[in-house]
């Protein structure tokens, strides 16, 4: 870190938000993620060794990841300089490689090169970085709220240790603002300020994991409150203005997106209507397009439900049909009538089995049709000896005959085993007594 670095660190720490003064600046104070740094844990050993390795720190806002990178810095030995990807381009990057590349043949000691939603940087500048964090030139400490494993450079990847930060809980996050409040040099010791029970509740409960977010509303609510008799009140009203409702974590584009669908569709299976419902808010509280929800709903009905119950396939069509005819905010709805349904409904994925043994088969059998299942309609085909032999059902007893329809290779293979749910157990029973006739 050169010097004008330094100094615009030191600043912050002294006059910056509440937030940044209160950043913990060692292992010992650092809040949560003690699966990460825990002790015993490999990145603290590698930390209190001084022997860091390349690493992507993955996880939602607030949560330690850049506190962390700056307990790296304050901790190690090695030379600490940072960029950020949404403000960085090539020529930034290049600028940090050509001091780390003078920082190892000066004065032989490595950079560590923090750099903040590395998601941000395109396949070129993740590509400019890999030749140096390959030979050793630089440590690189990504930070990122995005799945690594789709956002950055493979190969950058597979030099580096990924880890998952989790969200702070509600219980550190009081310690947190309480610190804040106790603390004379960084926080508001030196001030008389009474933060009521319900009030810490409040601002707890709504920073969503974040404790950025509950240092800056707690803040927000001693700057702008007025003393009085010498002491500053932060009830549940400043507290309600001062975090307001929580933003609802939903990037389309990542993570959160495929989770919370992820969530919906396993509720559905899982046959409960109360988590579903939930997860259906969510997305809709978040602005989901209604029409890729029902369209999930749809795939749920069919996979998951099947022939256990087949009239959810038609509660989802139509809940689709009418999310385009009614719109929203009435669509939702209609959206929970239907997700409600098929989490409700009988089970069966004896279709996805079906179809998944009938592709294979298709790929590893002859697809030659046999002769009396071909087309006998056309001229000639009775000479061919196409359909001849073609037994029609209707023609016999209970309208069914034996007969095969499969090709000779596949004769008695069987792909569809219903199951003993709902409706599918009655078509279970028809079809042992047809092979039983």
């Amino acid at each position: 870190m050169n010097i004008f670095e330094m100094q615009y660190e030191n600043t912050i720490k002294k006059k910056g938000p509440l937030a940044e003064r209160m950043r913990p600046m060692n292992l010992r104070d650092f809040v949560g993620q003690k699966h990460i740094v825990g002790e015993g844990r490999i990145l603290n050993r590698a930390i209190k060794a001084d022997k860091l390795s390349s690493a992507i720190f993955y996880g939602p806002p607030g949560t330690g990841k850049t506190t962390l990178a700056r307990i790296i810095a304050e901790n190690t030995n090695n030379n600490f300089t940072t960029l950020n990807a949404v403000t960085s381009g090539i020529k930034d990057i290049k600028g940090k490689i050509s001091f780390a590349v003078d920082e190892l043949s000066i004065y032989n000691r490595r950079t560590i090169l923090f750099i903040d939603e590395i998601h941000r940087f395109n396949k070129a500048q993740q590509d400019a970085l890999l030749p140096y964090v390959e030979n050793g030139t630089i440590i690189l400490v990504g930070a990122t709220t995005e799945n690594p494993y789709f956002e950055v450079n493979q190969a950058l990847i597979s030099r580096s240790l990924v880890f998952e930060f989790q969200k702070i809980t509600n219980e550190d996050i009081k310690m947190v603002v309480r610190n804040a409040l106790k603390d004379e040099e960084r926080g508001y010791g030196k001030k008389n300020i009474e933060l009521e029970d319900d009030a810490l509740n409040h601002i707890v409960e709504n920073s969503n994991g974040d404790i950025r977010k509950a240092l800056s509303a707690l803040e927000l609510g001693v700057e702008t409150t007025s003393e009085v008799n010498g002491r500053i009140i932060i009830d549940i009203n400043v507290a309600v203005e001062c975090i307001q409702r929580k933003k609802i974590e939903y990037d389309k584009n990542g993570d959160s997106h495929y989770d919370t669908i992820s969530a919906f569709i396993k509720s559905m299976r899982g046959s409960d209507p109360d988590a579903a419902v939930f997860w259906l808010a969510k997305m809709i509280k978040a602005g989901e397009d209604p029409k890729f929800i029902a369209r999930r709903i749809i795939i749920c009905a069919s996979e998951d439900v099947g022939n256990a119950d087949p009239r959810a396939l038609e509660v989802a069509v139509n809940a689709f049909k009418a999310v385009e005819i009614i719109g929203f905010p009435e669509g939702r709805i209609t959206l929970a009538q239907a997700a409600i349904y098929v989490a409700c409904a009988p089970k069966s994925n004896a279709s996805v089995i079906a179809i998944s043994r009938a592709m294979d088969a298709v790929e590893k059998n002859s697809l030659e049709v046999p002769l009396h299942l071909r087309d006998s309609h056309y001229g000639g085909a009775e000479k061919l000896n196409r359909g001849v032999s073609y037994k029609y059902p209707h023609d016999y007893d209970k309208y069914y005959v034996k007969q095969s329809y499969l090709p000779e290779t596949l004769k008695n293979t069987s792909f569809y085993e219903p199951k003993e749910s709902g409706y599918e157990s009655k078509m279970k029973k028809f079809l042992e007594y047809l092979k039983q006739s």
